[in-house]
């Protein structure tokens, strides 16, 4: 009776549950906090240890998403994509999920899974620009040219200075012969940006394309004399060069890139291969085996690179 006057009057119970639920709440707000704490401390490693305890306490769309992101930073990806779908069941309208696990997807380069989840974007917001392009990115990876290229109009349509669309559009149309089409989308970038890197590199594999191998060297080389980090731009210009039989150039420019960079695997497999022509037998094979060291798991495809010809035997300008 008295503990009966004591909750009528003060509003306070003695009830076990509640107290638990009070405790559990405390406790979940200090590992989420802590894991907060960590994070901006850098120390990732005690962020996601904070945020699993939280989670195990309460399954919080937040804190998911905290911890998605943590995985994605740590190169963590299945890890990541396992707490998407966790997200996916909690807020199953929300569309920002699906996009970045269609990002996840991508640098797993599972494209069927990528094209499921940018679809469900697309399908829970058809006017959303990036849902589109993650479309076209997918549609590359599966090798379907022609829906590529309408999933990326679709967001260019959207949003016209769409920078990343456009050079994947103009990628892509290069791909399939369409040079010119290409280049007007590269245009289109410059005008907006006269130093896009990017841009410049892939006009000049239009150029190429077009026979104007003159431009191609200039535009290889304004962005190695701007950027001479810019490793895409030294392999296109060797590649140049070796196509022009300029042997002793290409050996001299991978040389340089080599020096900016001693792990630069695709540099050695390329002046190994001028070399060859070159008639320096062991020199190339020396160079290379090097390749082989900093890029075991691409030697297969690098052994394969010896055409040339535009858009063939060179990595993409994007890293897609």
């Amino acid at each position: 009776m008295a503990n009966f006057f004591k909750s009528f009057f003060t509003g306070k119970t003695d009830s076990p549950d509640s107290d638990k639920q009070k405790s559990d709440k405390k406790n979940f707000e200090i590992f989420k906090y802590d894991g907060l704490r960590a994070q901006r401390m850098g120390r990732p490693d005690y962020a996601v240890k904070c945020f699993t305890e939280a989670l195990a306490i309460e399954e919080d769309f937040e804190t998911l998403g905290y911890l998605s992101q943590l995985y994605i930073q740590m190169g963590e990806l299945p890890k990541a994509q396992e707490i998407l779908h966790r997200m996916v069941e909690l807020e199953p309208e929300l569309t920002s999920t699906y996009l970045t696990m269609a990002h996840v997807c991508f640098l797993q380069e599972d494209y069927p899974a990528m094209q499921q989840a940018a679809q469900t974007a697309v399908t829970l917001e058809a006017d959303n620009a990036v849902a589109h392009y993650l479309m076209g990115k997918a549609t590359k990876g599966l090798n379907d040219a022609l829906m590529t290229v309408a999933h990326l109009t679709r967001a260019i349509t959207l949003k016209e200075d769409y920078t990343e669309a456009r050079l994947l559009r103009a990628e892509a149309l290069l791909d399939m012969a369409q040079a010119g089409e290409a280049r007007k989308d590269i245009d289109a970038i410059l005008e907006l940006h006269p130093d896009e890197e990017a841009a410049i590199l892939l006009r000049g594999k239009i150029s190429e394309a077009q026979n104007d191998q003159e431009s191609a060297e200039a535009d290889y080389q304004s962005v190695t004399e701007v950027n001479p980090f810019n490793e895409q731009a030294y392999l296109y210009l060797g590649q140049l060069y070796i196509a022009q039989k300029k042997l002793a150039e290409a050996i001299e420019l991978f040389d340089e890139a080599i020096e900016l960079n001693p792990n630069f695997g695709a540099a050695y497999h390329e002046r190994g291969r001028a070399k060859l022509l070159n008639g320096d037998k062991e020199g190339s094979i020396a160079d290379m085996k090097k390749s082989l060291e900093l890029n075991p798991k691409e030697g297969e495809n690098l052994s394969g690179q010896f055409n040339n010809q535009p858009g063939v035997g060179s990595t993409n300008v994007l890293g897609l």
